[in-house]
């Protein structure tokens, strides 16, 4: 009776214990960014409170065979998390909708495409986005979401790796221009959209930080596109003269917020921009931009650019007229 006792005993404890470890606890939202490692992922389930102990998920992982077959997105996950499930479910991508956030994309491109890949309706995460002014806060990344999902908490799960990855990458900068978080942002969706190649984004993040410190117009065509309503190529003079406080070849300084969202290289280009008085810059017609101090250069660059844009266009008649 004694050792029936005392296995009864063993075993409800060792049942609490099971519980203690493994019972699921709140819910806790994490995103993988693409190209994350393993090793990486573990430390974020272990701070997130997923796991209890990095180490001990990674040999979870690598018995499972699922260590190199992790997919980045967004996950829905739970406190103390049954290893082998948490390893199925994030080799599996969680089994929602897969949405990948491109860089510079406004909450409206945002909008229309959660809606189309049947995540929410656009008018729902519009109208959430413009009562708190997110516009900027919409961390671009790839996410998993479920059918039908509810618009808040879409927005929240952005808004969340916003300030995980984002906000981070701010306050941990010591030496940063004279920006609140709001104006690097603001500045960061600018040369976010100006920037075809991203090792211009410095550059170019360094031409408006001098214009703003000289007090000269931004004079930014996306913050033109942007008050337009709508991106466009070849903005014409009245285009340029767009009543809005968005539009900076009118308006001096920064516009009222981000024009788009901005990725953590073009934040990063506002943080650690190059170093050079330049103050204009110019398509030069092979992807990139030509930079210059003086208007005279400016002016140069600009004729040359349309020069080779003129030898183009002929060049693709004489080949239409051969053909």
């Amino acid at each position: 009776m004694r050792v029936f006792r005392t296995l009864a005993l063993t075993a409800v404890g060792a049942a609490a214990l099971a519980a203690w470890l493994f019972w699921p606890g709140p819910a806790v939202e994490i995103n993988i960014p693409p190209g994350q490692a393993a090793r990486q992922t573990a430390v974020a389930l272990r701070d997130a409170g997923v796991v209890r102990s990095a180490l001990m998920f990674r040999v979870w992982m690598r018995l499972g065979g699922v260590e190199r077959r992790l997919k980045p997105g967004s996950y829905r996950l739970r406190a103390r998390m049954l290893p082998w499930r948490l390893a199925a479910i994030l080799a599996s991508g969680g089994g929602g909708i897969r949405v990948v956030i491109p860089e510079g994309w406004s909450a409206k491109q945002i909008a229309e495409l959660l809606q189309s890949g049947g995540v929410c309706p656009a008018d729902a995460f519009l109208r959430l986005v413009r009562r708190d002014a997110l516009e900027g806060y919409l961390f671009p990344a790839t996410y998993n979401f479920e059918p039908d999902s509810d618009a808040a908490r879409v927005v929240g799960r952005m808004r969340v790796e916003f300030e995980r990855r984002g906000a981070v990458e701010f306050a941990k900068v010591r030496s940063k221009p004279r920006l609140t978080l709001h104006q690097v942002l603001t500045l960061a969706s600018i040369v976010e959209r100006e920037a075809v190649r991203k090792y211009e984004q410095p550059l170019i993040a360094a031409v408006y930080l001098n214009r703003l410190r000289l007090r000269m117009r931004l004079q930014a065509d996306p913050t033109v596109q942007y008050a337009l309503g709508y991106w466009k190529k070849g903005l014409t003079f009245r285009d340029l003269q767009t009543p809005s406080p968005y539009n900076t070849y009118v308006h001096y300084g920064l516009p009222p917020g981000p024009i788009c969202n901005p990725g953590l290289d073009a934040v990063r280009a506002v943080l650690h921009p190059a170093v050079t008085e330049d103050l204009y810059f110019v398509a030069d017609h092979e992807g990139g931009h030509v930079f210059a101090v003086t208007p005279e250069d400016h002016l140069k660059a600009k004729k040359d650019f349309k020069r080779a844009l003129r030898a183009e266009k002929k060049h693709l008649r004489e080949q239409k007229d051969f053909q």
